[in-house]
């Protein structure tokens, strides 16, 4: 969200080269309004960030809590609106989801176009890594792309930094990248995935999202409101750990492999027909990995 922040801010100043943009952490706007407040200069602080074409700012879940803060940037919201100047905002969860923030800015943050960014689905992790690689003169394989990008699903960044280590280890010690490499290479990131995402944790959260128990899940109930929960787990416990068909076969109630490959198999034909059967998963997914 970051990075699409500044691209926004490029875009403008593409357009309109002598924009006046403010790009800047919502923690920078507390502490400027802070600054204000002891200087005795409120009035340049509102001047300043009222006189924008376009004010752009990150992680506006830092006013949470923050009184004073709310209170100026709801009046600054206020003051662009009227003058027909954007206002571009991201955070880390939906508006109305943020807690202590009152009502009225939660609303005002509302009334623009909101949009949630997915993590990147396997697909597109693979060709960041292949762009990455072939930027650094690096050869790739694919099986080790799609290896890395099975295991490390939450942002664009720590797939970066995981490829500059795995390039870093190779230059060093003049290795071929290979899977057993980037095992090596990543130990210590891919301990840290697999320990974060289990079967376990995978059972409870699809539960807790369907409104279901656990039991249900494990259970041999086969009405549709327990049979397609189920079948989710099973897929997203077959993409987000390293467990074999049997292995999961014996966690979700000890179940065969093949229900486990139809169960996969169900929900990847689900997610191309149905867009609510697509959105759980990734907002699955999204749980999952933060």
């Amino acid at each position: 969200k970051t990075h699409l922040l500044h691209a926004v801010g490029n875009g403008i100043l593409n357009t309109k080269q002598d924009a006046k943009i403010i790009y800047m952490h919502s923690e920078r706007f507390v502490q400027d309004m802070v600054k204000a407040l002891q200087n005795n200069a409120i009035e340049d602080f509102k001047r300043f960030y009222r006189s924008v074409d376009a004010l752009l700012i990150d992680d506006i879940q830092f006013f949470a809590n923050k009184e004073r803060s709310q209170e100026e940037f709801f009046h600054t919201f206020n003051a662009l609106l009227e003058g027909n100047q954007q206002i571009i905002l991201t955070s880390d969860r939906y508006p109305k989801e943020i807690d202590g923030v009152e009502d009225r800015l939660k609303s005002r943050f509302g009334w623009g176009l909101t949009i949630a960014i997915e993590p990147p689905e396997l697909e597109t992790r693979v060709a960041i890594l292949m762009r990455k690689a072939s930027e650094n003169n690096i050869q790739l394989p694919n099986e080790v792309a799609f290896f890395i990008a099975k295991r490390l699903r939450s942002n664009v960044r720590e797939l970066e930094g995981a490829l500059n280590r795995v390039i870093a280890n190779a230059n060093f010690t003049g290795r071929p990248i290979t899977i057993d490499f980037v095992r090596e290479a990543l130990r210590d990131l891919l301990a840290l995935q697999e320990k974060l995402v289990t079967v376990d944790n995978i059972q409870k959260t699809v539960a807790d999202y369907y409104k279901i128990k656990v039991s249900d899940i494990l259970s041999k109930r086969r009405s549709r409101s327990v049979a397609r929960p189920r079948q989710v787990a099973m897929a997203l416990s077959k993409e987000l750990t390293n467990h074999s068909l049997p292995e999961l076969g014996n966690l979700f109630g000890g179940r065969d492999h093949t229900t486990v490959l139809h169960a996969c198999r169900k929900i990847e034909q689900l997610k191309e027909e149905s867009h609510d059967i697509k959105e759980d998963y990734k907002n699955l997914i999204r749980t999952l990995s933060s």
